[in-house]
């Protein structure tokens, strides 16, 4: 290993000179306090920023065991640790100066919820931070001195003053690890409540806006129902009361703008720890909720939609269906049993983006068209049974039928963002209407194996191109990946880590004889073992990764076009 003299003369030498001479510097650089390594150099100014890392050792970071002794805590540190970098380079970057990029500084931008992300590891105390840094240039030559008030001006103090345990501000740190032990406590308590989610007393649901994941001001703080009231203990933050939402059907109603879609939208975002602040840090859901939604136009590949859709037109095989092209019934349908093979246990569902015919049909609409011709069986005649047989609880959010009262186990009115439970009344009205699930039957059998293929030609394509659009798409090797209805995917990073884990899985574990669940399943214990960065098999790690939950990793793969069975 090299010392920071090295690093120092390394740069003097290369002053002036054109910008390829940069790619000398890749190595690793003992700074005494940490390792500083050069891993990866754009090729020019405006090119994408170069890839830098910091190790620190744990002895010398000094963080207690007791902050990353448990999966969640360690996670919640890392996350802690990336927002204190993140906060110090914003005021560092840029300080140099140059064409193009020259003077960047960034780790990852972290937003309200807590992540795993490659930015930043904590391994046995030992720190891994990885970050990008734009070389200063004049043009096309290089400005060493820049580089160098970078290297050895600021970036030591931003390090200092974030991954050292004697320097940062230990109360908030001690904060953030307390909150994450309350939510993890809540989470453990709901399988032995029988709850499916729980959502404080006094959290903050509504958000500031349409693009903004901050909470609103002045929004109507949560308050629980009284029959609905769960009262839990927790480790640090003691005696805390809120709605509980039994397993079962639970169905939220209510009229326009008060908020049903609000506390659905919480609830799916629940499966995620919050950062203090965000007002549902004390929303937990069910960590395997998936959001269910009709989806036009996607890629379905040998799904069975037997128990919701049989007996199609041209006699098309509705037990291994596969389509170029879905319906909104199809493709709600294939979403549901996408969910039941990811390990789902709780489906959340509004009716504003559900396809009608997929959810209900009404009893004109049975007089007039017999069950024969009708090839659906709505998700009305199967959420009873598909909670009794399956152990699958739906929350519902529905504002124009009333037709699911019949079925639900809990109806909660929302009324100006309050809620009110009206089980009892909506049952008593639900008495004067015929009820149309007729669900007395178990739920059918379906195939749930289906083992993928390998991509012979994705195999032998020695530059395979990743790129992602937000978290609405990604393509890997010219092909396309719709994700812009994964509503549950928060994060533009977890959408790159989807598109590694979608070539990881396509080279290495896709094999005709492992199925979707047991390839899931090894990528899941592979991450938790060795993280993201596992994914690469080079010492070149992207820095900027975040990990998503194995549901939207198979909603991922189940999207990609080329996928064979």
């Amino acid at each position: 290993m090299q010392s920071a003299i090295d690093l120092r003369n390394k740069l003097k030498s290369i002053d002036h000179r054109g910008y390829p001479a940069y790619k000398d510097l890749k190595g690793q650089y003992d700074f005494k306090d940490y390792v500083l390594s050069i891993d990866h150099v754009q090729g020019d100014p405006f090119a994408a920023p170069s890839r830098l890392s910091v190790r620190v050792k744990g002895e010398k970071a000094g963080f207690p065991s007791a902050f990353y002794d448990t999966h969640a805590k360690r996670v919640t540190l890392q996350d802690h640790l990336t927002r204190l970098f993140g906060r110090e380079v914003s005021g560092g970057s840029f300080q140099a100066k140059g064409s193009g990029k020259s003077g960047l500084l960034s780790v990852s931008r972290c937003g309200q919820q807590v992540l795993e992300r490659t930015a930043l590891r904590v391994n046995a105390g030992d720190i891994i931070l990885r970050f990008e840094a734009g070389f200063p240039a004049n043009g096309r030559t290089i400005n060493a001195r820049e580089l160098e008030k970078m290297l050895f001006d600021i970036l030591p103090e931003c390090v200092r003053r974030s991954l050292y345990y004697a320097r940062i501000d230990k109360i908030k740190l001690k904060q953030a690890i307390c909150l994450c032990e309350d939510q993890e406590f809540i989470r453990k308590k709901l399988p032995e409540l029988s709850l499916c989610a729980f959502v404080a007393d006094g959290s903050v649901l509504p958000r500031e806006s349409g693009v903004s994941e901050k909470p609103m001001k002045g929004a109507v703080p949560f308050k629980t129902p009284d029959s609905l009231k769960v009262t839990l203990d927790l480790p640090n933050k003691g005696m805390v009361s809120g709605m509980g939402i039994p397993k079962g059907v639970t169905l939220f109603v209510g009229g326009g703008y008060h908020g049903k879609s609000t506390i659905l939208q919480a609830l799916q975002n629940g499966v995620y720890n919050h950062i203090a602040g965000d007002g549902r840090e004390l929303v937990i859901t069910d960590k395997t909720a998936v959001k269910l939604r009709a989806e036009d136009g996607r890629s379905i590949v040998n799904v069975d939609i037997s128990p919701f859709i049989r007996n199609l037109p041209s006699k098309r095989d509705t037990a291994h269906f596969s389509t170029e092209d879905a319906s909104g019934s199809t493709s709600q349908a294939a979403n549901l049993m996408e969910g039941v093979e990811a390990g789902s246990s709780l489906f959340l569902i509004d009716e504003d983006t559900s396809a009608t015919n997929f959810m209900i049909r009404d009893q004109l609409m049975q007089e007039v068209i017999s069950a024969g011709e009708e090839p659906i069986t709505p998700f009305i005649c199967r959420v009873t049974s598909l909670c009794r047989d399956l152990d699958i609880s739906s929350i519902i959010v529905a504002g124009s039928s009333g037709s699911y009262f019949h079925v639900a186990d809990t109806v909660i009115q929302m009324k100006e963002y309050i809620p009110y439970d009206i089980t009892k009344r909506a049952k008593e009205a639900a008495k004067g209407y015929p009820a149309m699930s007729g669900d007395e039957d178990r739920f059918p059998a379906y195939l749930d194996k289906r083992c993928p293929q390998p991509d012979m030609g994705l195999r032998k394509d020695d530059r395979i191109k990743i790129k992602t659009m937000g978290t609405r798409e990604l393509m890997l090797s010219r092909e396309n990946v719709e994700l812009r209805y994964l509503e549950q995917l928060k994060d533009q990073e977890q959408t790159a880590a989807l598109a590694w884990i979608l070539k990881f899985a396509e080279l290495k574990m896709m094999d005709g004889r492992k199925n979707l669940k047991q390839i899931s399943e090894l990528l899941e214990k592979q991450m938790d073992r060795d993280g993201l960065e596992s994914l690469f098999e080079r010492g070149d790690i992207s820095s900027s990764l975040a990990r998503p939950r194995k549901q939207e990793i198979l909603a991922c793969i189940n999207r990609y076009r080329r996928l064979r069975f």
